[in-house]
């Protein structure tokens, strides 16, 4: 089963009127709130300074959104932790607050790239460059608003010396507690390595969403040729039959493919059922002919919607696409494709 993709996409483009979103918009978080569909995206613009923006579109059928700002809705804070960038934001929901999960980089970062996009040096073999730099060490913090418009940032959710992003909430406490979704380029603890040589989905919980200093658990890691490395991709959704996550695969040529799973709803440590074949990949113009020119598909928003299931994505890290399915035939392919365990 593959989902189907929008025959209109690009659902968002980017916007040459614009300074901050004149070169990219991709990879957006989207949630369905009273009526409207939320689309908080990553921007950036043709300049040499490459910082990185959110910006904010909605929309009442899921598929054609307009833009609700002529500037960002949040941005790198000036002589703050997450002075470069601001990008790939997930958005959950929990009680009258809406969460974002963002992973940043510092202002420095900026110095290695020039106009075009393409890196001037790999920092890793600039010996001046800071060692987050040196190491491409990027963390993850929490965003918190009321309307979709304002926000707050809360702060840091990662360890600063660890490269963390693909940080996603789950929607509401499992046994009392708040559970975040990881994916550490390298994960050890005083024991050493957890027996992933790739970076893999990791679990850990945590009592106020603030202090997440718990053993986090291996989730899942790469088993088939288009999975190599993986991460997670969209916000666990709760269904009946456990809790439906969208997660990416990375093969050896560096192309990005989607999969599912679903885990137990008591214990979400526990995978119950995982695909083994891949339902989304890089196969249009703007799949495989981005800045990077090999391709990428990355969801960050998922919606259930009449049961359609609304599949937004990054599509080579330069527009967003749409694909949809019906949920509950995803829901029974997830089962019937499982991998053996």
């Amino acid at each position: 089963m593959k989902l189907k993709k929008y025959e209109g996409n690009p659902i968002l483009s980017p916007n040459p009127e614009n300074y901050w979103e004149s070169l990219v918009v991709c990879n957006p978080g989207v949630i369905y709130d009273n009526g409207v569909f939320h689309m908080l995206y990553r921007a950036a613009g043709n300049d040499i300074e490459h910082l990185v923006y959110i910006g904010k579109a909605e929309s009442t059928d899921g598929i054609h959104f307009k833009r609700v700002s002529k500037e960002p809705v949040f941005s790198p804070g000036k002589d703050s932790f997450d002075a470069g960038s601001n990008e790939d934001p997930r958005i959950v929901k929990m009680g009258s607050e809406f969460f974002v999960t963002y992973a940043f980089r510092p202002y420095f970062a900026s110095q290695y790239w020039k106009n075009d996009y393409d890196q001037v040096e790999a920092p890793e073999h600039d010996p001046n460059a800071p060692k987050c730099l040196r190491e491409n060490i990027s963390n993850t913090a929490l965003a918190v608003s009321r309307d979709m418009l304002h926000f707050k940032k809360v702060g840091r959710l990662t360890e600063p010396s660890l490269d963390d992003r693909d940080v996603i909430l789950f929607p509401e406490k499992i046994n009392g507690k708040y559970w975040m979704l990881h994916r550490p380029k390298d994960y050890v603890n005083a024991n050493g390595n957890y027996g992933t040589d790739y970076p893999s989905i990791w679990i850990k919980s945590s009592d106020d969403l603030m202090m997440w200093n718990t053993e986090s658990k291996l989730l899942m890691k790469g088993e088939e040729d288009w999975e190599v490395k993986i991460g997670g991709n969209t916000p666990p959704i709760k269904t009946d039959d456990g809790w439906f996550l969208l997660y990416h695969g990375v093969d050896a040529n560096f192309t990005y493919r989607v999969g599912a799973a679903l885990l137990d709803l008591n214990d979400p440590t526990r995978v119950l059922y995982r695909t083994k074949d891949f339902i989304l990949e890089p196969e249009t113009y703007e799949e495989t002919q981005g800045l990077y020119r090999w391709g990428v598909v990355f969801p960050t928003g998922a919606v259930v919607k009449d049961n359609i299931l609304y599949v937004y994505y990054g599509a080579s890290d330069q527009w967003v696409n749409l694909a949809t399915c019906d949920f509950q035939e995803l829901i029974d392919f997830v089962k019937s494709n499982s991998r053996k365990k």
